[in-house]
């Protein structure tokens, strides 16, 4: 109850109905000490109180919405909608609306779901969620319909990708040990599934964009945050793909003569005392706070702030907060440049050599900055091992040992402590990276790792 009030609760939301459960012997209790041997008091609950999830009825013409896509190796793309009126059936000719026209359509099969499985059915009725397959240009918000003159529901409107970022073969030293799938056909054939259910994602597989003059193929991505390319990039992770990436870069419009970016409304909740280092280090990013209330010892406040401004500043949050940080934002559209945003720039240090790090190595190098790898890590020339707090990189060996000689000194022989590691992660990799820095993903590993391996290679594109 009390950390409802501390959100900001009404009384009404505040007002809820109490059901004790164990999960473990699948037994629900509307008061302690009552006597059950099932979950049937939180069904009843749920039927009492819960409203019906449709207000229509199965005597109504059919209309329903599509609200998600799916896909289907068999049956290609499926549409996941919600049934406000009357039935749909199986086998069925149905209308499709969208604001393209009307165009007609046939339901080849029909699924409702039990539980997290589908199950096919012939019929389903008024507020069932169902998913339907036999029209393959179904799209989210279009409404389907039994007959012509039913109208159109209200559309579904989508996000523009605000960000964009390049997906490219990995051409590392390390590359092809851990993946199944490396070559850039695999991964062009994975982002064209991705797009038959991934409605905010947008893949440009032109030629000019697939071609870079110094490196691998890529294909440039769009999306809409880096949570929702992070997401994706993970599940490609997990299905066996190496890859890697650029650093994200938010997208630029002309319109009408003016520079526009994205901007985002952040919400942001933190106890009192870590307010004023996260309004200064917003303010900063060109974020303008447009509302600020205190209730219970927890400040909400709401900025309005270019998405330029938000990359990377998700892990300093969570510092600057001790972990005690709510932090939500949503798109608002596209308003005019905000200018330039400084952010504190870290240098990298880079690999020189090949080999395993070893801890008398690490040891002097944490000194330096933080470290990203632990001892016994393989790494490769050209590979980011840690950043240093000064802006330019510095080339390390990670892989030096101890000279081993009869010579003794004092003070040579202490034990040696290592500092916990920044263990890299898709999301943290995606904040920390520079734009002369590639992101390595493997099933197994995350890297950062320089566009151009040697130094050589580094300095001579520096001066051109």
């Amino acid at each position: 109850m009390e950390l409802f009030f501390e959100l900001g609760a009404s009384e009404d939301q505040a007002n809820f109905e109490t059901v004790y459960a164990v999960g473990r012997e699948g037994k629900a209790f509307r008061n302690l000490g009552d006597e059950s041997s099932d979950l049937s008091p939180l069904l009843d609950v749920i039927l009492e109180k819960v409203l019906p999830a449709s207000s229509g009825s199965d005597n109504e013409k059919m209309s329903a919405q599509v609200f998600n896509l799916g896909y289907d190796n068999f049956l290609g793309r499926m549409a996941v909608a919600r049934i406000y009126s009357g039935k749909i059936f199986s086998g069925s000719q149905v209308f499709v609306k969208g604001e393209n026209g009307t165009r007609k359509g046939k339901i080849t099969k029909l699924f409702g779901f039990e539980g997290i499985a589908r199950k096919e059915e012939e019929v389903a009725h008024s507020g069932d969620i169902v998913l339907l397959a036999g029209i393959p240009d179904i799209y989210i918000g279009e409404t389907i319909c039994e007959d012509e003159s039913v109208e159109m529901l209200p559309h579904i409107a989508i996000d523009e990708p605000t960000l964009s970022l390049n997906f490219l073969v990995n051409d590392s030293p390390s590359a092809g040990r851990e993946g199944k799938f490396v070559t850039s056909r695999q991964i062009k054939e994975r982002l064209e599934r991705e797009l038959e259910v991934n409605v905010g994602l947008r893949v440009d597989f032109s030629p000019d964009q697939g071609r870079n003059k110094m490196g691998p193929s890529f294909f440039k991505v769009y999306g809409r945050g880096e949570l929702h390319i992070a997401i994706l990039l993970e599940n490609m992770r997990r299905e066996g793909f190496e890859i890697q990436v650029s650093e994200p870069e938010v997208i630029i419009k002309e319109t009408d003569g003016i520079k526009t970016e994205p901007y985002e409304e952040l919400v942001i909740d933190v106890p009192m005392e870590f307010s004023g280092g996260v309004i200064e280090k917003i303010g900063g990013r060109r974020g303008i706070m447009k509302n600020m209330v205190e209730k219970e010892g927890i400040v909400r406040v709401i900025f309005d702030i270019p998405t330029r401004g938000l990359l990377g500043y998700r892990g300093e949050f969570i510092i600057d907060t001790k972990g005690e940080g709510i932090m939500s934002s949503r798109v608002t559209g596209f308003k005019e440049y905000a200018g330039e945003i400084r952010k504190r720039e870290y240098g990298s240090m880079v690999s020189m050599v090949n080999g395993k790090a070893v801890a008398f190595s690490l040891a002097n190098l944490q000194e330096r900055g933080i470290l990203y790898i632990e001892h016994g890590t393989e790494v490769y020339e050209g590979m980011v091992v840690g950043n240093v707090l000064k802006g330019d990189d510095m080339s390390v060996n990670p892989t030096k040992g101890k000279q081993l000689s009869n010579m003794r000194a004092s003070g040579t022989d202490e034990a040696i402590t290592l500092n916990p590691v920044f263990v890299l992660n898709i999301e943290r990799g995606l904040e920390v990276m520079n734009k002369d820095d590639y992101l390595e993903i493997t099933p197994k590993s995350v890297r950062l790792r320089k566009k151009y391996l040697t130094e050589l290679d580094r300095v001579r594109v520096k001066r051109e």
